[in-house]
């Protein structure tokens, strides 16, 4: 049982009547018979609230949580009570969200039912545990509070961003792409994989012509071919202590895991073998590319469990590993983050031997924050100071650009919120470039 703050004012306002009884003597009489009336009902309150057990509630997520996404949760409340109350729930969300507002105050009808929602957004992956719901029922008075414990503690898995695999799938499937800034390109195959049969029209090839769909349809029929194109992408995902710098709350390595599983989905959906690389102090995982039913669950699986090492990461064993995995030209596309030129130098021979084999695409982010600093205005030194060292990081990244540029590597500086947008058209604008990678 829990006293409201309600029966604390009410109690101390007939404090104050009775004190005033010291000055005028009928205001002790009155306090006393309220403060009788007072108890009664409170008492009286406690019984109907302790009578039977009135109150249910139960939560509905999904067992899966969807990383960066918002994720919907849902609280059912039922009143068992012969009298409508009003309710206090709170629900016991994982201590990661550091949640304070996950309290919920309804009104519920004789018999009546409520449903709670709201979402959370989680920012890494891994379990997140959710406790138990605690639901506080009162009556119209207000005076007394009992607790409810409802619901079972449940744990709940959180996975690289299917919501926006999902997404983008169903954008596929209505041909509503371009919302998301995804280009579609189309281009006339080279007769070597069956796509339609079509009218014939002048110009057609003749050695195309369907004999049987023309005999059935009393007019030239032709086949339409396109290019058998099963090429193999690997998304290569540096795990290295620069991946941990954070943006809008997730680390880079989460947004190139976000954007690789996109980025599979979509190389599936086209026909091509989607693979996966890690890598950090040393060669870690291996998925061979395909385009199997179950492999995107495959590599979901895979990603779930990937984590930064806060070491410095070793090209080197990535160079040896793929040249003894990967034996069919490629399309590498690295994430990773370089911190200046310095750094890109030291690994420039491994990125120039793995170009040499595969088309190797790096990509490396840019700092939004840095810009948004370089385009304010310095009032002091220091701060002019600070404006010199920030263009000087953004020269650097142009730098790099331009140095792998020089040595036929393809690039991508993009900002972590844009990247998986930006991979996906890059690999749309290489595949129409070129008939192989």
């Amino acid at each position: 049982m829990y006293l409201t703050r309600r029966f604390y004012i009410v109690m101390t306002l007939l404090i104050l009547l009775m004190a005033a009884g010291y000055l005028v003597a009928p205001l002790f009489n009155i306090g006393r018979w309220l403060l009788l009336v007072f108890l009664c009902l409170t008492i009286a309150e406690t019984v109907i609230l302790y009578s039977k057990k009135g109150m249910e509630a139960s939560r509905h997520c999904a067992d899966r949580f969807s990383n960066g996404d918002e994720n919907r949760v849902t609280i059912h409340v039922m009143n068992h009570y012969v009298f409508p109350v009003r309710i206090e729930v709170i629900d016991e969300a994982p201590v990661v969200f550091q949640r304070r507002d996950v309290c919920f105050e309804e009104k519920v009808p004789v018999h009546g039912e409520r449903t709670i929602c709201y979402s959370l957004r989680p920012v890494s992956r891994g379990v997140y545990s959710f406790g138990v719901i605690r639901v506080f029922a009162t009556t119209v008075l207000g005076f007394v509070q009992r607790r409810y414990t409802c619901g079972d503690p449940q744990d709940v898995k959180v996975y690289p961003s299917f919501m926006m695999l999902r997404q983008y799938e169903l954008l596929a499937v209505s041909n509503h792409l371009r919302e998301r800034g995804i280009k579609r390109i189309r281009q006339v195959g080279n007769l070597t994989e069956f796509e339609q049969i079509k009218d014939y029209v002048q110009g057609d090839d003749y050695r195309t012509i369907n004999w049987r769909a023309t005999a059935r349809r009393h007019q030239l029929m032709v086949n339409v071919y396109q290019d058998e194109r099963s090429q193999q992408v690997y998304n290569i995902i540096d795990k290295g202590r620069t991946m941990q710098q954070a943006f809008q709350g997730m680390t880079l390595l989460d947004y190139a895991i976000n954007a690789s599983l996109v980025l599979s989905y979509v190389a599936v959906n086209k026909e091509d073998k989607a693979g996966l690389i890690t890598f950090a102090e040393g060669f870690d995982t291996f998925v061979p590319a395909s385009r199997h039913t179950g492999h995107m669950q495959t590599l979901q699986e895979t990603l779930y469990a990937q984590q930064t090492t806060f070491g410095e990461t070793d090209f080197s064993a990535l160079n040896a590993h793929v040249n003894q995995h990967v034996s069919k030209r490629s399309l590498l596309v690295l994430y990773t983050h370089f911190m200046g030129k310095v750094n890109l130098e030291r690994q420039l021979p491994y990125l120039r031997q793995l170009n040499s084999r595969h088309r190797l695409l790096v990509v490396f982010f840019e700092d939004a924050e840095l810009h948004d600093f370089i385009d304010g205005r310095a009032e002091t030194t220091e701060e002019l100071f600070q404006h010199v060292i920030a263009e000087k990081f953004a020269y650097e990244q142009r730098l790099i650009v331009n140095t792998l540029r020089q040595y036929g590597i393809l690039s991508l500086l993009t900002q972590p919120d844009k990247l998986t947008v930006n991979v996906v058209n890059r690999y749309l604008a290489l595949r129409h470039e070129k008939h192989v990678f």
